[in-house]
């Protein structure tokens, strides 16, 4: 007997129609599973066998051939499981085939006959939409019915699945969890800017990257308080627009790592990897690419605490998604691309000992320790930091002090205005954020008068900048004018802007 069942497979953040056939047969008892299964696949031999005969179904004592079609295409994962007994029992006729011709069937089977969440729920029902209804495992179902056009029905355990294929068990389609205030935010009172005490310069330099999408380097000695407005940055971002919210949950959903809920992600995300990362975690990679922490950070912040002691290699590999907003991995197999348009906020010592330019403790670091110190930073990864702010000590008299500090509310809501302008203004462009303007949009919104001009000239001439900063100046200018609601942009804008390339200017040693 021959029956067939239609499953998916992920490559990359799309998921692929696969169809599983399985032929029972004569000749000795055996179960083989073909077509370029990997080894969580061929494992799914023992799973299906276990879990049909634990919940009162009799497994074939004859030949079982499973083929997983195409055939040139990796299968990897325990989403097959569902689909492989389900076409088993197809196959001895105790499933309709004429029910599984318009469903699409992922899960991975426990022993008993449960049926576990599986990665990438959100790409399987942009893929079968208006084309297939879905079977998936309660909360997965739920998961695929964002995707719009999406009919996913939740099933729990395996003879779940067989009752309502057989017409027995009517289940409704899911429907997405309601999204609470909460669940938009995520945000906790300990990450409030009103905590933070002095370092204006800092909080303004941070508003004015949040308003923008601008990528951030901070640069103080040990204590200065560069970690703790780091992780804030987060609580002044405006919440994620729907097709936003789409792209961050596809990724998180393919990297296993939704939590039970409200499926779809509306705050934005903020990843703090450590500085012993391997360049495939944080850009992504694997035998099988995998999204990385780039990506993770997709439409959020990826924050690199002590930039200086990741590797150079590493910190290389973020060059190219930087200025993409993509990261392309290749590998024999094919090549996969996951979306990486993230604000990198970065912070680092002065120097080795971390107190060059503190008045408070003498350094101990020669120019040329300093000089080798800051030039594990190449000029290309500078380059596409928009924004250098100098975070100094802290003093007692700003930690004692008692006046009002404003909170991430506040901020939050100048930024928002900025960023509508911005929506407004880009909506024919599909762009989101200044951060993102190409040089062909310089041009034609970032329009800087004679005032303006001169000394955008005279910082050229003087810091020796790239090509590649000058544009960047000219995004976070435009971002500031548009912070002050101004519709030009003006010379005390460029000249802010300007004040933001700290680490462009020669170092004092």
């Amino acid at each position: 007997m021959l029956a067939k069942v239609l499953s998916t497979a992920l490559l990359g953040l799309d998921a692929h129609l696969i169809e599983v056939e399985v032929d029972i047969g004569g000749g000795l008892p055996q179960f083989s599973v073909v077509g370029l299964p990997d080894a969580i696949v061929r494992e799914s031999r023992d799973r299906v066998r276990a879990a049909l005969k634990n919940t009162g179904y009799t497994f074939p004592v004859r030949k079982v051939t499973v083929n997983l079609a195409p055939a040139g295409l990796k299968k990897e994962g325990a989403g097959l499981d569902l689909a492989i007994a389900l076409g088993i029992l197809a196959a001895e006729e105790i499933v309709p085939a004429q029910a599984l011709a318009d469903h699409v069937v992922a899960g991975e089977l426990s022993l008993d006959g449960h049926i576990k969440r599986v990665s990438g729920a959100l790409s399987m029902g942009m893929a079968c939409r208006k084309r297939y209804r879905l079977i998936l495992p309660a909360g997965s179902a739920e998961e695929a019915a964002i995707a719009d056009g999406s009919e996913a029905y939740a099933v729990r355990t395996l003879p779940e699945a067989v009752e309502f294929l057989c017409g027995t068990l009517p289940i409704a389609p899911a429907v997405p969890a309601p999204i609470s205030a909460s669940a938009r935010t995520e945000r906790t009172e300990e990450d409030d800017f009103s905590d933070v005490k002095g370092q204006e310069h800092a909080k303004r330099a941070l508003e004015v990257a949040a308003a923008g999408g601008h990528n951030v380097l901070l640069v103080g000695p040990p204590g200065s308080g560069k970690t703790m407005l780091a992780r804030r940055l987060p609580g002044i971002l405006p919440p994620l627009e729907r097709e936003e919210a789409l792209e961050t949950t596809r990724v998180h959903s393919v990297a296993g790592l939704l939590r039970e809920g409200p499926a779809l992600l509306r705050a934005r995300p903020f990843r703090a990897p450590h500085h012993s990362i391997s360049d495939a975690g944080l850009v992504g990679g694997g035998v099988i690419p995998r999204p990385g922490e780039v990506s993770l950070a997709h439409n959020g912040v990826l924050f690199l605490d002590e930039i200086l002691e990741f590797r150079r290699a590493v910190l290389e590999g973020l060059r190219q998604p930087l200025e993409d907003g993509t990261v392309a991995l290749t590998r024999v197999s094919g090549s996969t691309q996951y979306p990486a348009r993230v604000m990198l906020v970065a912070a680092m010592n002065p120097c080795p000992c971390g107190f060059h330019g503190d008045r408070r403790q003498e350094c101990l670091c020669s120019p040329s320790q300093i000089h080798r110190y800051r030039g594990r930073l190449s000029g290309p990864l500078l380059d596409r930091l928009d924004i250098h702010v100098d975070v100094p000590p802290v003093s007692m008299r700003e930690l004692d002090g008692v006046g009002r500090q404003e909170s991430s509310s506040d901020i939050r809501g100048r930024v928002i205005r900025a960023r509508r302008r911005q929506a407004t203004r880009y909506k024919k462009d599909g762009i989101y954020c200044n951060a993102q303007l190409k040089p062909r949009h310089l041009k034609k919104y970032c329009v800087v008068g004679p005032a303006g001009r001169e000394l955008l000239e005279q910082a050229m001439s003087r810091l020796g900048l790239s090509a590649r900063a000058h544009g960047r100046i000219l995004r976070v200018a435009r971002t500031i004018a548009d912070l002050g609601g101004a519709s030009d942009i003006r010379p005390e804008h460029v000249a802010e802007a300007i004040q933001y390339r700290g680490l462009d200017r020669p170092a004092e040693v």
